[in-house]
């Protein structure tokens, strides 16, 4: 929300309190407190009739402080809160006549008692302060009240908000607040972060998490589950706005200064992700949506595969395997479904994982529905008329209220017993159409429930699977999101369409995800509306079997590739191949996110922050540590990519490309820029027609341009994700030592170095 109109005008909408000193500073248990007066005080007579803002800086973890910055204390907004994890460390206090100081590891926040300001410094230089007229508490609208008696006496009434402004450095680009469709540098953009079904085509967003991450070497995750709206240099140039409602503003500085620094701060504060079954990794082949199906049909396109040799490791059912009018109530339409058990063991047996889909909306006018209101498992109306109910999506449809603990266990049951008939995982849908005129159990503030909702949906989904498959085998399929919501992978991009563009926007969403804590991320391949032309197919197989998780999908069309044309069936089917025969690397990557929080894709200026030329970068990304890959945005097959410094091997065709400058280069569609890094240790296995198998012998290690003098390591992970083995190599002049922890049975090492006469030794 903007309050000013321009640089020196105040709205005139807006009464506006600013933190004007730091009159006084006590030491608190983990930090300090600042008593700021929104006014120069001058004399005994300034401490009258004056609001104060006092401000908490405490230490959170690991190069953590946490900022509460607060109006009235005894407010209590009801809000639902994140479950976070503190993490208390080492830290110092001073509190001098000019100044005080906070420091725990290598930042410190120091509060100008002379001049109100506090900055947060490493080594001496600012990284970010907030200043004159940067910290506020705000009336909107506000009713003017009176000393005389009557409605207005000692009236404050308005749309109260607190605001905090942190300084941006020239140079500074600002990233992530979830999966967002807008410019990859979030610089210049109003961001509001309040989930809703909006597509890929605006700056509406499935997944909105208040945290961001600077190129300078800092995050800030905002601690509030209702809107927080960020003006991102966009209402004043040379700030990022921070603005939420109500009496108080709580968030986190992060100091890395590398990005994965910051991501495993954040993750080991909000949630680490888990790390999915390794069979999910595979290629997923769903129904599509709005398509006529039966068991016929599924069997079709399932022997298809097969018949074309194309690996297939995930089928799904979408919203039809319900009647229609009835979603969800876990009920199988027996019309065309007769057999589910009977079915679903005969895909199992053709090595198959099984997939539903399911929403946390519940259609009036089924078993499913009455049971839910006779047990009140629903949101109710405010204005306590029964049951909440719209006709948004399904008909009279009502919602679970997860705050209710005997809902989520009659939910949750129905979760079980789809697991029981043989389904393996589900992909959780919608989430984000959570009304705010709603009262739920536990009494929380419906307006932070929105967001939150979808964090108890998937959690609940997600560890029932977790109870009934056991450790390692849980994975959902998730449209909605908000901050913590990593710990439940996998997430999906929602409704593209089937278009360049949406191509692209696509990948910008997957981007910003990442730089927002969230490890593993899929889109449905050649966009959900429409029918994509057979170039765009291609394209976007080979776009979508280079991401962590890989879904044919779609709206009114089947996605099966023998109904585009005949090259589609070899393009699937080389990537998807080639997928599984990466799995050692992208597994092991994936064991690191699980354990540090650090994204598999990655945006280039996560990489490669120091380097000028990423900064901007959103049509490329990593795939790990040392994958960088460049799909193909156009129908030429033309392909402008940049390579970061050293010497970098085109992972199909061994050719070099020299880093620090850009390429433009054409390809066929069994191609794309697919560049591997300098000094990598890359390993690939021996089966390429599942993600699922031993990852640990027979294998491949490539060793790609290790630089004189040079050491490089990789880690070997079972299909458990288990460590396995170390396989390290150091580079001394034309020899190459290879040393591993353990024997590895059936190893073959290959060089693709530029000197001819580079060898390796055991």
């Amino acid at each position: 929300m903007r309050y000013t109109e321009g640089f020196w005008v105040t709205s005139e909408r807006a009464s506006i309190h600013y933190a004007s000193d730091a009159y006084f500073i006590e030491e608190i248990e983990n930090g300090m407190r600042v008593v700021a007066p929104v006014k120069k005080i001058t004399s005994r007579g300034d401490t009258l009739n004056l609001p104060v803002i006092t401000i908490d800086f405490t230490v959170a973890g690991k190069n953590v402080i946490s900022v509460r910055s607060w109006h009235y204390e005894a407010y209590d907004s009801r809000e639902a809160r994140y479950s976070l994890n503190i993490n208390p460390v080492e830290y110092s206090v001073r509190i001098d006549d000019d100044k005080a100081v906070l420091t725990t590891g290598d930042v410190s926040v120091v509060v100008d008692r002379k001049d109100f300001s506090y900055s947060f410094m490493s080594g001496g230089e600012v990284i970010t302060r907030c200043g004159f007229r940067n910290l506020s508490y705000i009336m909107m609208d506000r009713k003017r009240g009176s000393m005389l008696p009557g409605d207005e006496y000692m009236r404050e009434e308005g749309n109260n908000h607190m605001v905090t402004e942190l300084s941006i450095r020239p140079g500074e680009c600002i990233y992530g607040f979830g999966e967002r469709f807008t410019p990859f540098v979030k610089n210049g953009q109003t961001v509001e972060t309040w989930n809703e079904d909006g597509g890929t085509a605006s700056q509406i967003a499935y997944k909105s998490i208040p945290f961001y991450v600077s190129n300078k070497g800092y995050g800030i995750f905002v601690d509030h589950t209702d809107n927080v709206e960020f003006e991102v240099g966009s209402e004043k140039v040379e700030f990022v706005g921070i603005s939420v409602p109500g009496e108080e503003l709580r968030y986190y500085f992060i100091y890395g200064p590398k990005p994965a620094d910051i991501m495993t701060e954040y993750t080991q504060l909000t949630g680490r992700p888990a790390l999915p079954p390794a069979w999910s990794f595979g290629l997923w082949l769903s129904t599509s949506f709005t398509t006529n199906y039966n068991e016929e049909t599924t069997s079709s396109f399932i022997q298809g595969m097969s018949d074309r040799d194309i690996p297939l490791s995930v089928f799904h059912f979408d919203c039809f395997w319900m009647k229609e009018f009835h979603w969800c109530d876990f009920e199988w339409d027996e019309r065309v479904f007769p057999d589910v058990e009977g079915m679903l063991k005969r895909y199992h047996d053709k090595g198959l994982k099984i997939c539903c889909w399911i929403n946390p909306y519940i259609a009036q006018g089924n078993r499913t529905f009455r049971e839910g209101v006779e047990g009140g498992y629903f949101l109710m109306r405010a204005d306590g008329k029964g049951v909440k109910q719209v006709d948004a999506w399904q008909c009279g449809m009502a919602i679970v209220d997860f705050t209710n603990p005997a809902a989520v266990k009659w939910y949750t049951d129905k979760i079980r017993g789809l697991l029981a008939k043989g389904v393996d995982c589900v992909k959780t849908d919608f989430a984000e159409r959570i009304p705010v005129d709603v009262v739920y159990h536990n009494g929380a503030d419906p307006h932070s429930m929105h967001n939150y909702y979808t964090f108890l949906y998937n959690q609940a989904v997600f560890n029932t699977i977790k109870e009934v498959k056991g450790e390692g085998e849980a994975v959902l399929f998730a449209r909605s999101a908000t901050a913590g919501g990593q710990q439940f992978p996998v997430h999906w991009g929602g409704d593209c369409s089937a278009s360049y563009a949406s191509m692209a926007e696509t990948l910008r969403g997957g981007l910003s995800f990442a730089m927002s804590g969230f490890s593993f991320w899929s889109h449905d391949i050649s966009g959900f509306e429409y029918t994509a032309s057979p170039d765009l197919y291609k394209r976007w197989a080979a776009f979508g079997l280079m991401s962590t998780h890989s879904r044919l999908h779609g709206s009114g069309s089947y996605r099966v590739p023998w109904l585009f044309d005949d090259e589609s069936n070899d393009v699937v089917r080389f990537f998807t191949k080639l997928k599984c025969t990466l799995m050692p690397y992208l597994y092991s990557m994936s064991v690191k996110a699980h354990n540090t929080g650090v994204p598999v894709m990655r945006p280039m200026v996560f990489e490669y922050m120091d380097d000028p030329a990423c900064s901007y970068l959103d049509m490329q990304y990593m795939l790990g540590e040392a994958l960088l890959v460049a799909p193909v945005f156009n129908e030429k097959g033309v392909s402008d990519y940049y390579i970061p410094e050293g010497t970098w091997t085109h992972l199909l065709t061994d050719d070099k490309r020299e880093g620090g400058r850009f390429y433009r280069d054409t390809y066929d569609y069994f191609s794309m820029p697919l560049y591997v890094r300098p000094n990598t240790l890359l390993v690939r296995g021996n089966t390429d027609n599942r993600p699922d198998y031993d990852y640990t012998k027979d294998i491949k290690v490539h060793i790609y341009e290790l630089e004189d003098g040079a050491a490089a390591s990789c880690d070997l992970v079972n299909v458990k994700g288990e460590s396995a083995n170390r396989i390290s190599a150091v580079r001394t002049g034309n020899v190459i030592k290879v040393t591993t922890d353990k024997e590895i049975q059936g190893v073959e090492y290959v060089l693709h170095m530029s000197e001819p006469d580079v060898k390796v030794e055991m």
